[in-house]
């Protein structure tokens, strides 16, 4: 479980976070929502350590990380895909893929299993990452994460700028990771997107907290969504 409890954060003397709280279980989807600006990377950036929190904890079964240092915290279960998939271009697949399975020492049966959730990864092995489409990066991005057989998982905006059938694929293996008993906190704007794989949806505003409602809830009333992130 990803636990967040009364979090402060910003750059420097910008504070942008302010006592946000919310939890992920083991098998949820929670996407977070909210304007530009809200805070939604921001929080990604905090609980992987890339940002010092002014004050609160961040937690990962009940054991703190937020003291950790950045590189400790993919150590203890959290997989990241940042938004820009922030991939080493110059190196291969076979690299990218290297650098995900150190992070936790996980043997060549993880690579096997990642793989078979990313066949077309396995066809471009020797390939450099720059060199990939946009999707094949992204999936690169996601698969060099589950290398790291995470307990948590952050997506910031998996879907932009993909192809329907990228964003498919990219759905087809958060919904399995979810399955297999993974937290994910995933921050997507797109609503279609949302309420396709959402267990609930915890919105941002200016930084605080919003509601946090059941994706149901969302299906049922649209409205709900403009409210927050409506120009």
């Amino acid at each position: 479980m990803l636990e967040l409890r009364g979090i402060n954060s910003g750059y420097g003397r910008a504070q942008v976070l302010r006592d946000v709280s919310l939890s992920v279980a083991p098998g949820e989807i929670l996407c977070l929502m909210g304007r530009n600006g809200a805070g939604k990377t921001t929080m990604m950036q905090t609980i992987m350590g890339l940002l010092p929190l002014m004050s609160g904890e961040v937690l990962i079964d009940g054991q703190i990380v937020s003291t950790l240092p950045a590189h400790e915290v993919p150590r203890a279960g959290v997989g990241y895909i940042p938004q820009g998939r922030r991939l080493f271009a110059g190196l291969t697949v076979a690299q990218n893929l290297e650098i995900g399975l150190r992070a936790r020492n996980s043997g060549p049966e993880v690579l096997d299993e990642v793989l078979a959730l990313f066949p077309r990864l396995k066809e471009r092995m020797n390939q450099r990452a720059q060199t990939l489409s946009g999707g094949e990066q992204q999936m690169l991005a996601t698969a060099r994460a589950l290398c790291l057989r995470p307990k948590v998982l952050l997506l910031d905006e998996p879907t932009e700028g993909l192809q329907p059938s990228m964003i498919e694929a990219i759905r087809q293996v958060i919904v399995q990771m979810r399955d297999a008993g993974v937290a994910i906190l995933l921050v997507e704007q797109r609503v279609d997107a949302v309420l396709s794989v959402a267990d609930r949806v915890a919105f941002i505003e200016n930084g605080r907290n919003g509601e946090t409602l059941p994706a149901e809830a969302l299906r049922a009333d649209r409205s709900i969504v403009d409210r927050y992130i409506g120009v």
